[in-house]
């Protein structure tokens, strides 16, 4: 089902299957294989996001989600990572125009970009000098720059002036540390990076305050609503679409086993059994919940950006939610048809159990964290105080 929204690419069937037959390649290389970077359709998408100015699409936001939920029928990991990789160009677009055309001078543009403020900018002359660690690079290995989060000072040896920020710089300013070795999304090759006083000059930071209320310094550079998004809601939903894809299509695949499953110990086929019907009648009313849930919040966000207004907390917060649930729920559709798919599932061979390893480790993520989304929204619909550094 495609929730076509306004100049999404079409992902066609054979590209998807390109990523299927790729998808145990993937997880060995522990990165992209290159023959997905080099199909141009993945370049066509990588570009949807990046402004006209800079000879890009400059697609509405949610043009974004549908591709990246086909993406996933086919391999979650290449979809999380090609989804990410368009994201950061956008993420891009909302710095000052100086940086823009630095670093969209670099095509296709490919940054990882870990966002939580695990480094210190020490002010200096012109700038930071940058230095830290961070974790979950996602797309790293392929990465020609690099966005990372990072408390700042405005003033050098003032403590009261840090801030978090967000700070773009070259890919070799970083050293690769190879420590992606996981059970599952493991194409994504997110390792850690290490940056070790590298000077980065002010106008490619940008205030995190900024980013999270859709007010950074490229909404007012390109004439779309695009830019206007607030950061979490669109980096959120984005990230459940994965999730969301690879449900879908093992709800594919539990339907397809059940004219070929024998059961040699009852002595019938599965699909003869109501129970398996059940599974799947199930399966599908959910994750078309879930869809129509995705449409709702993504439509309530347009129509806010549309309006000229600035997206609340309490609707960011509700955003953040439905992602975590989007997740939640998908996670749960997979673990149910593969727990009536039998011991075969298991089988590497079988893409069931890669996709339940997949959609796994998608839902550790901290935007997906079930317990704190719900919290958040809660509170902020009371109108109550919630943390200042709160993911929202």
């Amino acid at each position: 089902m495609s929730l076509t929204w306004p100049d999404a690419p079409t992902i066609t069937s054979d590209y998807v299957a390109g990523l299927a037959a790729r998808a145990e390649e993937a997880e060995h290389l522990r990165r992209l294989p290159p023959a997905t970077l080099a199909d141009p359709a993945t370049s066509e998408f990588i570009e949807l996001l990046v402004p006209a100015r800079y000879g890009g699409t400059q697609a509405p936001f949610p043009a974004i989600l549908d591709p990246v939920r086909a993406m996933a029928h086919g391999c979650a990991s290449s979809a999380w990572t090609l989804g990410f990789y368009a994201l950061h160009n956008w993420m891009l677009a909302l710095f000052g125009e100086q940086a823009q055309s630095e670093a969209f001078a670099t095509r296709p543009f490919l940054a990882p970009a870990p966002l939580a403020p695990t480094g210190r900018g020490t002010a200096c002359d012109g700038g930071i000098r940058l230095s830290g660690r961070w974790s979950w690079a996602t797309g790293v290995m392929d990465g020609n720059w690099v966005i990372v989060g990072a408390l700042c000072e405005r003033e050098p040896d003032d403590p009261s002036s840090l801030h978090p920020a967000l700070a773009l710089l070259p890919i070799d300013g970083v050293r690769i540390e190879d420590v992606w070795h996981t059970d599952g999304m493991r194409a994504t090759g997110s390792n850690d990076v290490v940056i070790d006083d590298v000077f980065v000059p002010a106008h490619r930071l940008v205030a995190v305050s900024d980013i999270y209320t859709g007010s950074a310094p490229g909404a007012e550079l390109h004439d779309s609503d695009t830019y206007r998004w607030p950061m979490v809601p669109a980096l959120a939903l984005l990230a459940a679409m994965p999730a969301l894809g690879s449900a879908e299509r093992a709800a594919d695949i539990y339907t397809e086993r059940l004219s070929q499953r024998y059961l040699a110990y009852e002595g019938v086929m599965q699909k003869d059994k109501p129970v398996a019907s059940v599974h799947l009648g199930q399966a599908l009313v959910r994750l078309r919940s879930l869809r129509g849930l995705l449409a709702d919040t993504v439509g309530e966000i347009e129509a806010v950006v549309a309006a000229g207004d600035p997206v609340t907390r309490a609707v960011r917060g509700q955003a953040r939610l439905a992602a975590a649930h989007i997740v939640h729920e998908s996670r749960s559709v997979i673990a149910d048809l593969l727990g009536a798919s039998g011991a075969s599932a298991h089988f590497l061979a079988n893409p069931l159990q890669r996709i339940k390893r997949d959609v796994d480790v998608i839902a550790g993520h901290v935007v997906f964290d079930y317990d704190t989304s719900r919290e958040l929204a809660g509170a902020l619909t009371l109108g109550m105080t919630i943390p200042r550094t709160a993911m929202v």
